[in-house]
């Protein structure tokens, strides 16, 4: 596919606004590792290339285990290799991304919440919002993987 505009060179006043939220989401959520899983699972499901690639290599570089980069896509399937706190966050992220109800279901809401306190809770909303935000420029775009923004 061809790269179709360099967006975040082109506005760069958005990109500086959206790094800044991006970095303050992540901030308060404190924990860095699950923060690259819930970017890492929400790009997944929104298919975007250059931000797969960057959180694969994030993770890695954090020293995460292969297997649960590889097997992030089936968590569900895989509960072992991540613990609830994860798996909450992971059932909160899909839910946030996908929206395919046009709601997030109160059962995945409480399940998140029993695990983060409120102000956890919504830096992890700020999380998800802020990578689907990424997701969705760099999959219009066509950003290829490995570029630089």
């Amino acid at each position: 596919m061809t790269h179709r505009m360099p967006l975040w060179r082109t506005a760069p006043a958005f990109y500086q606004a959206q790094l800044k939220l991006t970095l303050a989401a992540k901030k308060g959520l404190g924990d860095e590792v699950l923060a690259e899983l819930v970017v890492l699972r929400a790009s997944q499901l929104n298919r975007c290339a250059f931000c797969i690639d960057m959180h694969v290599r994030n993770l890695r570089e954090a020293g995460v285990d292969q297997q649960r980069i590889d097997l992030l896509p089936a968590w569900e399937e895989a509960a072992d290799l991540y613990s609830e706190r994860e798996r909450a966050a992971l059932a909160f992220t899909e839910a946030v991304t996908v929206l395919t109800d046009g709601f997030v279901p109160d059962e995945v809401y409480d399940r998140a919440a029993a695990h983060f306190d409120e102000a956890e809770l919504a830096h992890l909303l700020a999380v998800i919002v802020a990578i689907n935000n990424w997701n969705r420029v760099n999959v219009t775009v066509r950003q290829p993987p490995g570029a630089e923004l």
